[in-house]
C-alpha cells in the first residue's frame, strides 16, 4: 500500500505559512497567488494552526468579521489533525472522511514537510486503480 511519502514526492516540497499575527487579509492573499485553498499557520517553525476557504467562510464571512482587521489566529483551526510520512493512505482516507476535512498537515519529528489534500488521495487511489487494470487486462490476454 502507498504512503503519504508517495504522495509528497509528486508534490512541489514547498510548505506554504503564515504566522498567526497575519491578517486574514494576507492569509487570502498567499491562498490566491499560490493557487492552494489551505494555508499552514506556523510560529518559529512549529504548526499551530491551518486556515482553510471553509474557515473562511463560515468565521469571516458569516460573522460579519473584516479580513484586513482580524488576524489569523482568531479563525484558523488550532492544533489540527496531523499525519506522517509513513502513514497508509487508506488511513488518511478514512481519517479525512470520518472528520470532515480536506487537508492534513503532514510532519516528520515535529517538523512540517507537506500537506495533503483529499484530491491528493483520489488521484493516488485512482491511478492504483488504473494500473491494476491494466495488469489485469495483460494477465487475461497473454
Amino acid at each position: 500500500m502507498k504512503t503519504v511519502k508517495h504522495i509528497l514526492h509528486n508534490k512541489p516540497a514547498v510548505v506554504h505559512a503564515a504566522s498567526p499575527d497575519a491578517s486574514v487579509l494576507d492569509a487570502l492573499k498567499i491562498m490566491m497567488e499560490k493557487n492552494i485553498s489551505a494555508l499552514l499557520i506556523t510560529e518559529d517553525e512549529q504548526l499551530k494552526g491551518i486556515f482553510t476557504e471553509r474557515d473562511y467562510a463560515r468565521k469571516i464571512i458569516l460573522q460579519g468579521k473584516s479580513s484586513k482587521d482580524t488576524a489569523i489566529s482568531e479563525v484558523m483551526t488550532k492544533n489540527p489533525h496531523t499525519i506522517t510520512p509513513d502513514e497508509a493512505i487508506d488511513q488518511c482516507m478514512q481519517l479525512m472522511t470520518n472528520n470532515h476535512f480536506r487537508h492534513l498537515p503532514v510532519l516528520d519529528g515535529g517538523t512540517v514537510v507537506g500537506i495533503i489534500s483529499i484530491g491528493d488521495l483520489v488521484k493516488s487511489i485512482i491511478e492504483d486503480q488504473q494500473q491494476t487494470i491494466s495488469q489485469l487486462q495483460s494477465y487475461i490476454t497473454s
